[in-house]
């Protein structure tokens, strides 16, 4: 369906104005962030936790195992769990990319799930990662949001409603049944989603498949095929990929040598993180840290007022998530 005539044009002004730079820019809100590249990037690992990614000028292109994903003007993004996949960017000088990142509260979608009652018969089985054209009535809600994101008392008063309202049009629209699925405890869905979650919160443990599974209610055989099914990839690939990034995090964040950020996600051997961190991203842990603290570097030292006193945190979603 075509954008309304002016609605796009209105977005696009309105992002200029709250992403005056390339990268991550805070927002008045913690659970949004504007986003800006003024070149094309390419593909690069990412990882992302559950949100909405909302594209209102250039294009993104997500890629995770053998499935792409295009999202631009006319798509917005959802991840119904928390997933590293891969993604780039198509962007100019002329016309840069501008978009914005919502998380997702799992505890409000839980809410709204269960307002909204039992899911209908889902004619596919739900997907991790999904774009889909913005109707009217979510494009609406976002033109709203970014309007209140230009004034403080507006971002509060009124944004965390329409954040609400956002997100009712998402669980309510085509990828609904994805987010809905992903909080259904009974699910093969729902339950893939509690261990991903589970390993997000101790990646850094002694962590093992069978435990997992047990967790999870399933044989270690069904485990396996119905976490590939929901991230493309194993539970022993999924848990190093989150440790690789967090360490990349880690180095920057908190400026830790190689061996100081293996130890922290949980390698016992730093020789082995770091031969598996140059096959992920590329590049060595310490030539990686170097490029990610040259990015921070250029980065604007006065964000924009209203977003200054989140800045601290954006730069670190900038450094985790810069080709996203």
């Amino acid at each position: 369906m075509p954008t309304p005539p002016g609605r796009q044009d209105r977005m696009i002004a309105l992002l200029g104005r709250l992403a005056p730079a390339e990268g991550y820019t805070a927002s008045a809100l913690d659970e949004v962030r504007f986003m800006r590249a003024n070149r094309a990037v390419p593909r690069t690992p990412v990882l992302y936790e559950p949100c909405i990614v909302i594209v209102c000028q250039g294009r993104k292109r997500g890629y995770l195992g053998e499935r792409s994903f295009i999202y631009d003007a006319q798509q917005y993004l959802v991840l119904s769990v928390p997933l590293p996949f891969e993604s780039e960017t198509e962007a100019s000088d002329a016309e840069p990319l501008l978009a914005l990142k919502i998380d997702i509260d799992l505890a409000v979608a839980a809410e709204l799930a269960l307002a909204l009652g039992p899911a209908a018969p889902a004619h596919n089985a739900p997907v991790s990662m999904c774009s889909t054209a913005m109707d009217d009535v979510l494009g609406d809600a976002v033109l709203r949001l970014l309007e209140a994101l230009l004034c403080p008392v507006e971002a509060q008063v009124l944004g965390r409603g329409i954040l609400r309202e956002i997100l009712y049009r998402v669980l309510t629209g085509e990828q609904g049944g994805a987010v809905r699925a992903a909080l259904a405890q009974h699910s093969q869905f729902g339950k893939i989603g509690k261990a991903l979650r589970r390993i997000h919160a101790g990646f850094s443990g002694e962590l093992d498949v069978p435990t997992l599974a047990h967790e999870a209610g399933m044989s270690v055989a069904a485990f396996h095929a119905n976490f590939k099914a929901v991230t493309q990839t194993s539970p022993i690939q999924y848990l190093k990929s989150t440790r690789l990034h967090k360490a990349r995090l880690l180095m920057v964040q908190e400026g830790l040598s190689a061996s100081s950020a293996s130890n922290r996600v949980g390698y016992e051997s730093s020789s082995q993180f770091s031969r598996e961190f140059k096959r992920f991203f590329g590049r060595s842990p310490v030539q990686e840290a170097a490029v990610m603290k040259t990015i921070l570097s250029q980065a604007p030292s006065e964000p924009p007022a209203h977003v200054r006193a989140h800045s601290l945190s954006g730069r670190h979603e900038f450094i985790m998530l810069h080709a996203s």
